[in-house]
């Protein structure tokens, strides 16, 4: 079996792990089931692979660039006994691994000790995505952190002025001290895979009246620093857009030639700078490989069933919502955020699952969406129409549970 080595977004490997496979092959079974109007066959019981938890909608920064930013501050928090219970039905059902990420800075919950604590006491493999600012916090559970978990910064700059422009953080935030004490919890912990995440931002990017702060010259600055800093990457992403009405992330919302051949090649070129002496691994989203290959109408064309939202999901304080980028998105949602809270419930919203799978069609609905899991989406659906036995899947040794 094969073995799944820096594949953050292979999601069709991911999908393959021994632990995993039954999950996928049911999947695929009773979706061929129901498009044959001959034949029944009762929606797989089983919940999540992993999920998104959003602990808060609570932010100590006022990120211009934001994605989020229509959903954050708006006073809602999941309180601890709705997740200790909605992790408790979640595992039983087969949950292996927990995002905490989005919607808000998740370390400024006052349970956030706990709830890592209660995760990896779950046997959860736990991811952290966080601004950085309260990594005292982290701090104070790096040791109970394992292989395969990580802690993902969002730092987006390698000079103090851009980080402020681009972050407004609070009183005695500085990049550097976000960076010492990264640097001091990789170093009590090494088995933590530590990350710095960059979102580029070149010139002319407005957002709610205002122009971000371009931060594309800084790319191998920022590669330097991760070196210096005891990172093991540096992860680049293109910013995303929340397109005015439709309140779904995408691209380049004016389309222009000359300016989009301009940005890619000043990517490049930095990206190809950063690369010639790096210590660290760089790895570049699936959104800025089309961006970059001139590809980003591609991934903007959706199968008609999203297979993805079977397999993770979002739990937030405003309820569980089938993808990431449908995040308070109403469309998206389909429960409340006590959705999985005991067995009754969890069987509710997994009919809403189902129920969603029917009627939510990702091909006009996700039109505009430079969609993470748009090549394992495409890959399931011509396995399912291949008509393939499911036992002609490879299976993949377990790694990495994050979706």
């Amino acid at each position: 079996m094969e073995k799944l080595v820096q594949k953050e977004h292979d999601f069709s490997a991911k999908l393959r792990q021994k632990s995993v496979i039954e999950n996928l092959k049911e999947y695929i079974l009773w979706e061929r089931a129901r498009r044959d109007s001959h034949r029944k066959e009762a929606f797989p019981l089983r919940g999540p692979i992993s999920i998104n938890l959003d602990l808060t909608s609570a932010c100590n920064f006022r990120c211009p660039h934001c994605v989020d930013s229509g959903i954050i501050n708006t006073g809602e928090a999941l309180d601890l006994d709705t997740i200790r219970q909605s992790i408790d039905t979640l595992t039983e059902k087969g949950l292996l691994s927990v995002i905490l990420i989005g919607g808000g800075e998740p370390t400024v919950h006052t349970d956030f000790e706990e709830i890592v604590r209660y995760c990896r006491g779950n046997g959860l493999q736990v991811g952290i995505v966080t601004n950085g600012s309260r990594l005292e916090r982290v701090e104070e559970v790096a040791d109970l952190l394992q292989e395969g978990d990580w802690l993902r910064l969002s730092i987006d700059a390698a000079r103090e002025e851009t980080f402020f422009k681009s972050h407004l953080p609070g009183k005695n935030v500085t990049l550097k001290k976000i960076l010492s004490d990264a640097r001091q919890i990789k170093q009590s912990n090494p088995k933590i895979s530590l990350g710095y995440s960059y979102v580029i931002v070149w010139e002319g990017i407005f957002m709610n009246g205002k122009e971000l702060c371009p931060n594309i010259d800084e790319i191998h600055e920022a590669v330097e620093l991760a070196g210096e800093y005891a990172f093991d990457y540096v992860s680049f992403k293109p910013c995303l857009l929340r397109l005015d009405g439709s309140k779904k992330e995408s691209l380049f919302s004016k389309p222009d030639a000359e300016r989009e051949n301009s940005i890619i090649q000043k990517i490049r070129d930095n990206l190809t700078k950063a690369k010639e002496n790096a210590q660290v691994a760089i790895l570049e989203s699936v959104n800025l490989h089309a961006m970059m290959d001139r590809n980003v109408h591609e991934l903007k064309r959706q199968p008609v069933v999203c297979h993805s939202q079977f397999f993770r999901t979002v739990l937030a304080p405003s309820g569980v919502f089938h993808c990431p980028a449908y995040r308070g998105v109403p469309k998206g949602r389909i429960a409340n955020s006590d959705g999985y809270k005991n067995n009754e419930m969890f069987n509710k919203t997994h009919g809403a699952l189902e129920q969603s799978i029917r009627d939510f069609d990702a091909s006009q609905e996700c039109n505009v969406v430079v969609c993470f899991y748009h090549h394992v989406n495409w890959w399931i659906e011509h396995f399912i129409s291949s008509g393939k036995s499911v036992d002609e899947l490879e299976t993949v040794e377990d790694n990495n549970f994050f979706l």
